[in-house]
């Protein structure tokens, strides 16, 4: 109960901020679609800011973070005040260097880089020049991923979770024209507030970094065992992030292949963006929570917990996710049309959107899912599982491509990258959840398989009611966008709250235990020093 509180507690920290950082991106990605819309312009800016981003994940959040948890976790546990803050600072000024030269790397090639990314269908100079201004962004993120890890080991969730209103607030700036005005183009305005949010992402941790402990006294090194321990760990996990990204690189190349409208990519990535508000709005939120615990959890060898605590995580997240996916496949056009039709993103720009998001949309529940089970290994220290289950996922993917570009283009067109993505990041949970479970033992099959039928039971009601609601609500002919919102807010809420009231009636466990959770008094696990 008491790690289930703080979870939920975590959590909903996490998913409030983020649902705010959300909204701001919501109206970033609005004002790039406006400015863009789904033109050539915004395909080179898309594959400009996707590459330095694909570095992020790679040396960043994804493998270093990871990596650096469970490591920073064992040291608060088992070495004194002093150990730990030499340990931060020496891994946060070796990875400066080490990213340092990844970014200047990337900005004398950036050539050779774009043209390895891009299909033929592409604005190749433009986007090589947006790609240079855009690349240093990477240093100051992956700066701040390594913050965030630290303060996430304290629980500290909040002002790290935050750090993406800076990246949205900036870019919106660079989007108005009394600051545009001063670039050459629109796209280019837009990367330049892309790298001034990332600066803010780092300095805004700062302060509360210094206020737990942590003096950023130079010092490199490659041989302190804390730093050998994650490189040792981050190997294996850049094999297995390295294979999401380049499913992420199979995607970019098939968007943007000559069969492919102009427009292919931005559509893609506008969709995208829709399905992180679902996924930051909860289930990132409850990943980021359960890392550090299944760490603490996995470090104290009690994998009792651990499988306690994936289970329920899974469980929750699925609560919101199938739901919401059925809700994006029913309503995509609604969606995309309200939130994003204006300026140069014209009707053409909605039907390109909407097909990406309801292929998407088919494989959310899965996509979050991935991100609850791989970090259960990462705790245990198990990281060559999901780098081999990513490995044939990524074989899958590509293969899907090539079948739906070469024989079902008519039938998937843009959407194909999607929809390949989607049906590997269902084997990806499947797999993994598999071999977690041999591996393991029992951890509540049964349960989680009721729950999901379950919801899956509620989801399809509310999934009928929404497509009755949008057809008796003919939101197409509706021209006015204040009718348009108004239609379209009322279908949501609508659902909505059909979906939670069905959930009540059939009992869902998972209304009953957050609620009598939430009503509990009890403590959270306390973070500290082992003192000397």
């Amino acid at each position: 109960m008491t790690d289930k509180k703080s979870i939920l507690k975590s959590a909903s920290i996490i998913s409030l901020v983020t649902i705010v950082s959300r909204i701001l991106g919501y109206v970033r990605e609005q004002r790039i679609a406006l400015l863009l819309g789904t033109t050539a312009a915004a395909d080179a800016y898309n594959l400009a800011y996707r590459i330095p981003n694909l570095f992020r994940r790679l040396v960043a959040e994804g493998s270093m973070t990871a990596s650096f948890i469970p490591v920073f976790t064992t040291y608060m546990r088992e070495k004194t005040r002093e150990e730990v803050w030499e340990f931060a600072n020496r891994l946060f000024w070796t990875l400066a260097l080490v990213v340092a030269v990844i970014t200047i790397l990337g900005m004398v090639f950036s050539p050779a880089v774009v043209h390895l990314f891009a299909g033929k269908n592409i604005a190749e100079a433009q986007a090589i020049e947006l790609n240079r201004i855009v690349f240093p962004y990477l240093f100051f993120v992956a700066l701040a991923a390594l913050a965030m890890g630290i303060l996430n080991c304290f629980h500290v969730f909040g002002l790290p979770a935050a750090t993406p209103v800076c990246l949205n607030l900036a870019t919106i700036l660079f989007t108005f024209a009394v600051v545009r005005s001063h670039f050459k183009d629109s796209a280019t305005a837009i990367v330049v507030g892309v790298l001034v949010g990332g600066v803010l992402q780092f300095l805004i941790q700062v302060p509360l970094l210094v206020e737990k402990g942590m003096r950023f006294n130079f010092g490199l090194s490659f041989s302190h065992p804390g730093i050998r321990n994650v490189a040792r760990l981050m190997i294996p996990r850049l094999f297995g992030i390295g294979i999401g990204q380049i499913n992420l690189f199979v995607d970019t190349r098939f968007a943007t292949s000559i069969v492919m409208p102009i427009g292919s990519l931005a559509a893609l990535t506008v969709a995208d963006r829709v399905m992180e508000l679902v996924l930051g709005g909860y289930a990132i939120a409850v990943a980021t929570a359960i890392l550090p615990m299944m760490s603490h959890q996995a470090a104290a060898k009690d994998y009792e917990s651990l499988k306690k605590t994936l289970a329920f995580s899974v469980r929750i997240v699925a609560f919101i996710t199938i739901p919401a996916a059925l809700g994006l496949m029913i309503l995509r056009e609604p969606i995309i049309r309200v939130l994003f039709q204006h300026g140069q993103f014209v009707a053409e720009s909605t039907r390109l959107t909407a097909r990406a998001l309801l292929y998407y949309a088919v494989g959310l529940p899965a996509l979050a899912t991935v991100k609850l089970v791989v970090p259960a290994f990462y705790s245990t220290g198990d990281t060559k599982t999901p780098v081999i289950v990513a490995s044939i996922s990524l074989g899958i993917n590509i293969l899907l491509n090539i079948i739906f570009l070469q024989f079902f283009f008519k039938r998937v067109q843009n959407g194909g990258p999607a929809l390949a993505t989607a049906i590997a990041c269902f084997f990806d949970f499947f797999a993994l959840f598999v071999i977690f479970r041999l591996r393991y033992g029992a951890m509540g099959t049964m349960e989680i398989l009721r729950s999901f039928g379950k919801t899956s039971l509620c989801a399809s009601i509310m999934g009928v009611a929404c497509w009755f609601g949008n057809y008796y609500t003919t939101f197409t002919i509706h021209s006015r966008f204040l009718v348009q919102l108004l239609v379209f807010a009322g279908l949501i809420i609508g659902a909505t709250a059909l979906y939670l009231a069905l959930a009540w009636l059939f009992r869902c466990h998972e209304i009953e235990e957050v609620y009598g959770i939430a009503t509990r008094r009890t403590v959270g696990p306390s973070d500290g020093y082992l003192e000397p």
